[in-house]
C-alpha cells in the first residue's frame, strides 16, 4: 500500500482528504491553523497527486478499501477526519463502517438523484476534458481573475477572489488524473451514500456551501437524512469548497467537531 502523505504537528491525528482530481494542497489554506492543535496527515488518495493508483482506483468502492486498508497499515482506525466533496464521502463511509473517530464532512458527493446523476456526469466530464486541453496554459489562465471565473464559476461563489496559486495546482491535479473519467462514471452511476454512522463513531458535522452549483444544497438534507445524528452546518459566501473560500469558518467547524479549543 502506498498512499503519499505528509504530517504536520503534533498531538492526536487528524485526517484530512481531498476530493475527486485533488491533491493534499487541496488543504493548503487551512492545514498550517490546524496543525496547532492536531497532528494533521494531509493524503493523496490513489492514482491522485503523488500516489499511484492500485486496480480499483476509477471505483468509489475501490478508493474506500484503498483508504481503509491504509489505516490499518498506518494503526489510524478511529482517528478524527475531515473530507472534501469525493474525499468527505469517503470519511462518511468510514463512520458508517465504524472506523472513523469524528467525522466533519465539507459538500459530500453521493447524495444526487434523477436528473442530477446524468448533470453529475455531463459537467465533470466536460470539465475534465477542458481542463486537459489547456494544460499548458492552466498556470497562466489561474492567476487571471477573468480565467478563475470562467473555469470555476460552478464551483465557487466569488471565483475571481480564489487563490491563484492554489487554483493552478488543483486544475493540474485534475488534468494529470488518469482516473478522473472512470471516477466519474462511477461516482455519477453508482450507489447513493448509506448511512447511518456507527455507534462507536465520534461527532460528525456537514458541512456545505450555499453557492455549491455540483452538489446543490438541496443533497444536504438528503445527507442529513442518512446521517441522522450529524450536525448540519451552512457556510453562507462558500460555493462547493469552504476551506478555499472560508478557511476561518471551516478551521472553526472542525475544531468545534472535535471539541476542542479556538
Amino acid at each position: 500500500m502506498s498512499i503519499h502523505h505528509v504530517r504536520r504537528g503534533s498531538g492526536k491525528p487528524l485526517i484530512l482528504v481531498h476530493g475527486l482530481g485533488s491533491s493534499r494542497d487541496a488543504w493548503s489554506l487551512v492545514t498550517l491553523t490546524l496543525a496547532i492543535h492536531r497532528e494533521v496527515i494531509a493524503l493523496d488518495l490513489p492514482g491522485h497527486g503523488r500516489s499511484p493508483p492500485e486496480n480499483d482506483s476509477g471505483t468509489f468502492a475501490g478508493l474506500a478499501r484503498s483508504f481503509d486498508d491504509w489505516l490499518v497499515q498506518e494503526k489510524l482506525p478511529g482517528a478524527d477526519m475531515v473530507g472534501s466533496s469525493m474525499g468527505a464521502r469517503l470519511v462518511l463511509e468510514m463512520a458508517r463502517r465504524g472506523r472513523a473517530g469524528a467525522v466533519v464532512a465539507l459538500d459530500p458527493g453521493g447524495f444526487w438523484k434523477g436528473w442530477e446523476r446524468g448533470f453529475i456526469k455531463t459537467t465533470l466530464s466536460a470539465s475534465g476534458l477542458l481542463v486537459r486541453s489547456l494544460r499548458p496554459a492552466l498556470p497562466k489562465l489561474a492567476h487571471s481573475p477573468t480565467a478563475r471565473t470562467l473555469l470555476l464559476a460552478q464551483l465557487a461563489a466569488r471565483p475571481w477572489a480564489l487563490n491563484g496559486d492554489l487554483v493552478a495546482r488543483e486544475l493540474a491535479s485534475i488534468a494529470d488524473t488518469a482516473t478522473f473519467d472512470a471516477l466519474v462514471r462511477d461516482l455519477a452511476y453508482g450507489p447513493p451514500q448509506a448511512g447511518p454512522a456507527a455507534a462507536n463513531t465520534g461527532p460528525v458535522t456537514i458541512g456545505w456551501g450555499r453557492h455549491d452549483r455540483l452538489c446543490f444544497p438541496v443533497q444536504a438534507r438528503r445527507a442529513k437524512r442518512a446521517f441522522p445524528n450529524a450536525r448540519l452546518v451552512w457556510f453562507k459566501r462558500s460555493g462547493h469548497f469552504p476551506m478555499w473560500e472560508q478557511p476561518g469558518e471551516t478551521v472553526r467547524t472542525i475544531l468545534e467537531t472535535l471539541g476542542q479549543d479556538q
